[in-house]
């Protein structure tokens, strides 16, 4: 499988000839998903779900579709009928020719007088697992974790810890479009040495097969 980072959020992986594209948000490219042939959303915050941008995807590929949680599918279902499938924590399905598993119910949170939304992550052919915006921890083994690693819900001894929960072979840097450069090797730094595994970061537009 081949990994191409977006900015922030987005993913595209790719295998086979097929694209499944995670999470084409607002901060992300206004081309992020279109050629994906499968895109997962993980919940409806706009740095994740944007609806034009999913739009211009369904539009170009008829047989393209999309698989979220109920709160962005009830904003898209009626533009494209039979395209948008609803699923949730412990459903499995096949999208585009990679298996996928959901994980997780709720986003991390952000501050207590914040009322939590619904929040998913999917695992990837049984390896690339992206949690959206939450600290989730799959019942399996993960080999490459899509790591959330800047957020207004978070903080660095948390994405440390969450790295050793989770215990991949290697963690590639998402959700990172705020945290500035003056940062980063700070972040690089302490998660590489304190995560307990191989972590990276990839510039928007670059690749890695895993």
């Amino acid at each position: 499988m081949r990994i191409v980072k977006k900015t922030h959020a987005c993913v595209r992986l790719e295998k086979d000839g097929r694209t499944l594209v995670i999470d084409p948000g607002g901060f992300t490219e206004e081309d992020a998903a279109l050629g994906a042939d499968a895109v997962l959303v993980t919940h409806e915050h706009p740095d994740h779900f944007d609806e034009g941008r999913l739009r211009a995807a369904l539009e170009a590929n008829p047989a393209a579709a999309i698989w979220t949680l109920r709160s962005v599918a009830d904003r898209i279902s009626a533009a494209f009928p039979g395209r948008v499938h609803t699923v949730g924590h412990g459903d499995s399905f096949s999208a585009a020719g990679f298996d996928v598993q959901v994980h997780g119910q709720l986003h991390a949170v952000i501050h207590p007088d914040i009322p939590r939304i619904t929040n998913i992550g999917y695992l990837v052919d049984g390896s690339v697992f992206h949690p959206g915006d939450a600290l989730t921890v799959p019942d399996q083994s993960v080999d490459t974790l899509l790591l959330p690693v800047h957020a207004p819900w978070s903080k660095i001894s948390e994405v440390i810890d969450y790295v050793r929960e989770v215990r991949p072979r290697r963690a590639i840097d998402v959700h990172d479009a705020l945290l500035t450069d003056l940062a980063r090797p700070i972040y690089d730094r302490q998660i590489g040495e304190l995560g307990g595994a191989d972590h990276g970061r990839l510039a928007p537009g670059e690749a890695q097969e895993v």
